[in-house]
């Protein structure tokens, strides 16, 4: 496709965003009309939404514009998939500048397609505005299939903390990238194409998960979220972590703790949950840590090995 987004134009960009989607069962009425029509079986739907803006949540001489579309669409249904629902469908809302290629909301749009297939649901509509800076916005929604959701208030003392999924290889990947390499490239790759596990959310709902979060923000982060909200302390088993050999290697060279990144790096979207002490978890989750009760105000209420880890972080928009 040659040409710019102002020389295609708002209906034309329209029409040739829509003509690469394709519809699932639960979008009963698409693009085309005021608004979209999306099956709730259930009679509940959740619903999350999340903005990537240029510069700030991605480069683009880093991730093309179909890395940014795969990204985009995933981190919003982990978090449907996080609250033990099946994802369903997205709506988009794009602002891009007059002068962009044509080409690049298209690849865009491929990517968000292809993640949505992965994850079963379908784009069931949205809107472009010219802008001077790319910015991506998308609402996920999802369906409980008759499930409570769960929420991150439910963990007791007792309960177990288990993971599925990646931890911290979108950090390392960020960091290999940041120093103007693309390999190792599985890292890479997860940086800018997360890869949540969808089926595990409904599953993990389905085994009585008590409490449930994917990693956005970081593990210590996004548990601190738990904790806080489920008044309990939560202690992770540093042993239980997986670190590969190919992330000690990129700690190696750029001076970084390899165990930072998987308990501080966002982005990868695992899916977090706690559990009942007796539950039998499935091959693919593994037990990383112990809901405890609650420490005194103010001190940290996520601990690592029974202490607090120096850089608890994870990622804060308005952080300096």
């Amino acid at each position: 496709m040659k040409g710019s987004v102002g020389e295609l134009g708002e209906f034309g960009l329209i029409r040739e965003l829509t003509s690469r989607i394709s519809g699932t069962p639960a979008v009963r009425l698409g693009p085309g009309d005021d608004a979209a029509v999306i099956a709730a079986p259930d009679r509940r739907v959740v619903a999350s939404t999340d903005i990537l803006l240029e510069g700030r949540h991605f480069r683009r001489d880093w991730s093309t514009a179909y890395d940014v579309g795969r990204k985009g669409a995933a981190q919003n249904l982990a978090d449907i998939a996080a609250m033990g629902a099946v994802p369903t469908a997205i709506l988009l809302g794009l602002v891009v500048p007059a002068e962009l290629p044509a080409t690049w909301p298209v690849e865009l749009m491929d990517g968000i397609r292809d993640e949505c297939q992965v994850a079963g649901a379908g784009v069931a509509g949205g809107d472009v505005v010219r802008g001077e800076t790319i910015t991506v916005s998308i609402t996920a929604l999802g369906d409980l299939g008759g499930r409570e959701p769960v929420t991150r208030t439910g963990a007791r003392p007792g309960d177990v903390v288990a993971v599925t999924g990646w931890l911290g290889w979108s950090a390392a990947g960020h960091a290999v990238l940041s120093r103007g390499f693309r390999s190792p490239r599985a890292f890479v790759e997860a940086h800018r194409r997360p890869e949540p596990p969808y089926p595990a959310g409904p599953a993990a709902a389905a085994l009585g998960a008590t409490a449930m979060t994917d990693v956005s923000d970081g593990l210590i982060a996004d548990l601190g979220h738990i904790a806080t909200g489920s008044k309990v302390r939560i202690d992770l088993r540093s042993a239980a972590l997986d670190v590969p050999a190919q992330m000690n290697d990129i700690g190696q060279a750029v001076g970084v703790d390899p165990l930072t990144w998987v308990l501080t790096g966002g982005e990868d979207h695992a899916i977090v949950a706690v559990f009942p002490p007796d539950t039998k978890l499935p091959a693919r989750w593994r037990t990383i840590g112990e809901v405890l009760p609650a420490r005194g105000r103010g001190l940290p209420q996520v601990t690592v090995d029974g202490a607090p880890w120096a850089t608890a972080g994870g990622w804060d928009h308005f952080a300096s």
